[in-house]
């Protein structure tokens, strides 16, 4: 029997899950508009994989701070913020194409600027879950954002590409930039959220000194820093998705519709997997089974990459969407839980770098190999480097192995 996930049961994230789900459907169409924007300006591969270094230096530069700030100043007036600047970027986006001015150099800009509002918004984001619900409902909300962010990968590439085969690409951006208004809605109706601060600051201020203690926090605790690493690496190698468009014209022969829906094709695995997920009400053997499903994320890669019919690579990249809800959600259930409040936004800060800097630095490296060798050997390498980065790190530490899930779990984790 299907009951209403523990988690939805609390009106202040209930508000804030259904404002992403409708902003994560907009984000995701930009996404992957853009991609198919940049195609039809170049065919170069190394233009794709570009996208990747635009998203991912500012997350390199401003992540750390953008950490400390969501552990000193107010978490949700943070996100009012990066909310408002997100939107605007997605505006400007789409006046550009509309006006039939955009350059490659324009949209690796404005990427970058929405990656800078990224780099502040997703340590308060992430951080400000844990104050919304009790600890013992803090997997099952996890499961709930997973869903959130797969149904909007869903239906938002499906949408793009629908858009996208009737002439309509600058309108993809601009609905996105609306889209942002849910959780900004959301944010308001909550209300106040309290949370504990930070105390190693001036006037208010982030400190160096605050900065060091969480990157120190991170390296005295192995079991989150072997699932960063282990993230990093997985999706440094298996990341691929900027060449999407080259594998759908150029290997599968297909068109702007098909694309929308191989872009899709991940979500439907992972939303299906989170489901299933949220009505489970206790994971055990949490560290094999993350591991376990790290290594099936890179084997469903190689066969992606392997194969010619459309079909077939549907079901493949729906297998890789599944695995990795399933990593994605215990490694956050893990971190979460083994980090105080007080320091939760610098710890998410950090792990963003791993996060965003792995499948971002992917792309890049993606865009090298296939320049040189061509996108399916590319796709293929990449599964195969995925599973040997994840027996390397296992071996060296094999506490994450021995995970359960029901260790004591950190002060400071339940919800006011």
């Amino acid at each position: 029997m299907i009951h209403i996930p523990p988690a939805l049961h609390h009106r202040r994230f209930r508000l804030l899950w259904l404002g992403l789900l409708i902003s994560i459907t907009g984000s995701q169409m930009q996404i992957w508009a853009l991609f198919w924007h940049i195609r039809t300006l170049t065919d170069q591969p190394i233009a794709l994989g570009a996208v990747g270094l635009a998203r991912i230096l500012p997350v390199i530069i401003f992540s750390l701070i953008g950490g400390a700030v969501a552990d000193v100043l107010n978490r949700r007036r943070i996100l009012f913020f990066t909310q408002t600047g997100m939107a605007a970027v997605a505006l400007t986006l789409g006046w550009l194409s509309l006006s039939g001015r955009i350059e490659l150099w324009q949209i690796y800009m404005l990427t970058a600027m929405q990656a800078v509002a990224l780099a502040f918004d997703g340590p308060s984001r992430q951080s400000l879950v844990p104050n919304l619900v009790p600890a013992k409902d803090l997997p099952n909300a996890f499961s709930l954002n997973s869903i959130a962010l797969q149904t909007g990968s869903i239906v938002g590439p499906a949408l793009s590409g629908i858009i996208i085969a009737a002439g309509g690409l600058p309108y993809v951006y601009v609905i996105n930039a609306f889209s942002f208004m849910a959780v900004i809605l959301a944010l308001f109706l909550m209300g106040p959220i309290e949370q504990q601060k930070l105390t190693t600051t001036r006037n208010g201020v982030v400190s160096l000194s605050a900065i060091v203690e969480g990157v120190r926090f991170i390296l005295s605790k192995p079991l989150i820093l072997s699932t960063m690493i282990i993230d990093f690496f997985a999706t440094f190698f298996a990341s691929a998705n900027t060449l999407m468009p080259i594998i759908a014209v150029d290997v599968l022969h297909v068109g702007a519709g098909a694309y929308g829906w191989l872009s899709s094709a991940q979500a439907i695995g992972a939303m299906a997997t989170a489901l299933v997920i949220s009505q489970i009400h206790e994971i055990r053997r949490q560290g094999r089974v993350f591991l376990v499903s790290v290594i099936l994320f890179g084997f469903a890669t190689i066969i992606f990459g392997a194969m010619r019919s459309f079909l077939l690579a549907m079901f493949a990249l729906i297998i890789i969407g599944a695995a990795d809800t399933v990593s994605t959600i215990i490694r956050n259930t893990i971190r979460q839980l083994n980090t105080p409040d007080y320091i939760r936004g610098r710890m998410t800060s950090i792990n963003q770098i791993f996060f965003q800097g792995g499948p971002q630095l992917g792309e890049v490296e993606a865009g090298l190999v296939a320049q040189l060798f061509g996108a399916p050997i590319a796709v293929i390498s990449g599964g195969i480097g995925c599973i040997l980065a994840v027996i390397l790190i296992t071996r060296h530490w094999p506490q994450l192995r021995n995970y359960n899930g029901d260790e004591p779990i950190a002060a400071g984790t339940s919800a006011n």
